[in-house]
């Protein structure tokens, strides 16, 4: 009886709180800005003084995970951290959640040296199942993952374990001098490729064609055309499919999908209906998807005849431990499930000057490419980043270590140009590994399907009309996650509490460059609660900070 209390009053407080979104426009008293010498921005007018835009979209890190601890560091191994004492707190772990956690077990900090771990289980229905009705107190059962870690990696138990500012320093770092939120969530439940979806199409209905292991659907449809035979069709979305993708699973519009992960039509995804680089398209603006080993290794930005094209996907580097990892992952790639948006065959843009704009790419691009436009003074409005395999923070593969050297890399060199006076970056990331966090978002998706368990077998929620336009299988929030924002604009050493989620980032890019537009079709993007506050466009510029990109700590220009 008293858990079914428990449930009555959790459930009463996530409805009422999915129900209060705000929906509000960007904080910059109704007018429209231009900048004399924004590199590359056109002279596009924007609703806010960003015309850059960078989206930083890193892997499977829940926020207790990252930042449970912030600010406070033991200080007893790796690179030291002081936070300043005007710090604010998060609601992170302390007190109970330490000493007499719901789990059965207390989580315990993971070391410097304890880099590497096991990849967590973060499947739609495992991660419900953990959440256990809102108790919080079932990870070690479902999602947690050890049996790749020696005991000293933190098992038993692995799961709970968290870094603290002695690991993962520069993240913390840029906490203490720009924008964090401690109350932004995944969309919805499950693994990297819904993330990717949301954060660019801010829906995962819509599925044409795709397996029934990753896609939930009353009539599922296999994909026909081989992996990167079919024909991409710039500026004409095709309309959405009835299916809903909960798993991960390659697209259909990408050749690596075959060539490099073997997979066989039936195995891929075709999305139908658009997403915000339809919406960036019909407006004019620049913008680009750039990731690790999206061209061949020998690539050379700018010089379209030494992409070997046969030899995309293969580009390889090794992490902190030594292991080789293919750079480029499809399954990373959101707008290659996308006829729209897809370049099929990893085709380069036509000239660096090229870059962001409608071309052979069709706006899919190596990240080469984007430091090459950067460095050319031609940044595109909206970038979205993705780092190759063993920088992105998935752990089993990536770890917190190689994925400071690249965020912080990529940031100095930001921060070092002349657009930089006008640009924001935003970090977040695309699901949480399973990893333990102790914070319930609220249920703004409801589901009842065979797949969900959140509030009990084959409920996330009990009422089919609080399901989103009918769109099953779209459980969520989910898991919160780390989101920064750094800028000249970013308020410093700021932790904000406003609720957002992944679809927060293309609502920003709508609410920046496109008048408020809305993707529409169900999207997340129409209810998503702002990043606003956490700029500041009155109080002066934040100044650069560049770090270290083996320590984090902050070092000299």
């Amino acid at each position: 009886m008293a858990r079914k209390r428990v449930l009555s009053l959790l459930m009463a407080a996530f409805l009422i709180a999915g129900a209060g979104v705000a929906v509000a426009q960007a904080s910059t008293g109704g007018r429209s800005h231009r900048r004399d010498g924004d590199y590359g921005s056109g002279g596009a007018a924007t609703a806010t003084p960003v015309k850059h835009l960078v989206v930083i979209f890193q892997e499977n890190v829940s926020f207790d995970h990252y930042f449970g601890t912030y600010p406070h560091a033991a200080n007893t191994d790796g690179s030291p951290f002081y936070a300043s004492p005007q710090s604010p707190t998060v609601n992170g772990l302390s007190g109970a959640l330490l000493t007499n956690n719901p789990n059965g077990a207390n989580p315990s900090r993971l070391s410097h040296s304890q880099a590497l771990t096991c990849d967590q289980n973060h499947g739609y229905t495992a991660e419900q199942k953990a959440y256990d009705m809102g108790l919080m107190d079932k990870f070690i059962p479902f999602t947690d993952v050890e049996s790749c870690s020696p005991p000293d990696q933190g098992a038993p138990h692995l799961v709970l374990d968290y870094y603290d500012g002695n690991t993962v320093t520069g993240l913390w770092n840029y906490a203490q001098h720009f924008a964090m939120s401690d109350n932004s969530y995944s969309v919805n439940f499950g693994p990297s490729t819904p993330g990717a979806i949301n954060v660019t199409g801010a829906n995962t209905y819509g599925v044409i064609c795709g397996p029934g292991s990753a896609v939930y659907s009353t009539t599922p449809i296999p994909c026909t055309a081989a992996p990167g035979s079919a024909t991409a069709t710039p500026d004409s979305p095709q309309p959405q499919g009835t299916g809903t993708l909960y798993s991960d699973a390659d697209p259909n519009y990408d050749i690596c999908s075959a060539t490099q992960d073997g997979r066989a039509a039936s195995a891929t995804v075709q999305f139908g209906g658009e997403n915000v680089g339809d919406l960036l398209d019909r407006s004019g603006t620049t913008w680009g998807w750039f990731q690790g080993g999206f061209a061949s290794p020998d690539y050379v930005s700018g010089q379209p005849s030494t992409d070997d094209l046969s030899t995309v996907c293969t580009g390889a580097h090794n992490n902190i431990g030594g292991v080789s990892q293919i750079d480029y992952n499809p399954h990373h790639e959101p707008f290659q499930y996308y006829a729209s948006t897809a370049n099929p065959k990893h085709l380069p843009p036509t000239s660096i000057g090229m870059i962001g704009h409608q071309d052979q790419a069709n706006h899919q691009y190596d990240l080469k490419d984007f430091f090459a436009a950067a460095d050319h003074n031609d940044l595109p409005a909206v970038s979205y980043l993705k780092a190759a395999d063993y920088q992105d923070g998935h752990a089993g593969y990536s770890d917190p270590l190689d994925e400071q050297t690249w965020l912080t890399s990529t940031i100095n060199h930001l921060e070092r140009l002349p657009s930089w006076r006008s640009t924001a970056v935003v970090i977040l990331y695309d699901d949480s590994d399973g990893w333990y966090d102790h914070q319930m978002g609220p249920i703004v998706n409801q589901s009842q399907t065979t797949l969900d368990a959140l509030t009990g077998p084959g409920l996330c929620g009990n009422n089919p009309a609080q399901v989103p336009s009918g769109q099953q299988g779209r459980c969520g929030v989910g898991p919160r996650q780390p989101l920064l924002i750094i800028s000249p604009f970013a308020k410093r050493n700021f932790v904000d509490n406003t609720f957002t989620d992944q679809s927060s980032v293309v609502r920003l890019i709508e609410d920046n460059w496109l008048g408020g537009a809305r993707i529409g079709g169900g999207a997340a993007d129409a209810s998503a609660g702002p990043l606003d506050n956490m700029f500041s466009f009155r109080d002066g510029e934040n100044r650069p900070l560049f770090l270290d990109p083996t320590t984090g700590e902050p070092a000299r220009r």
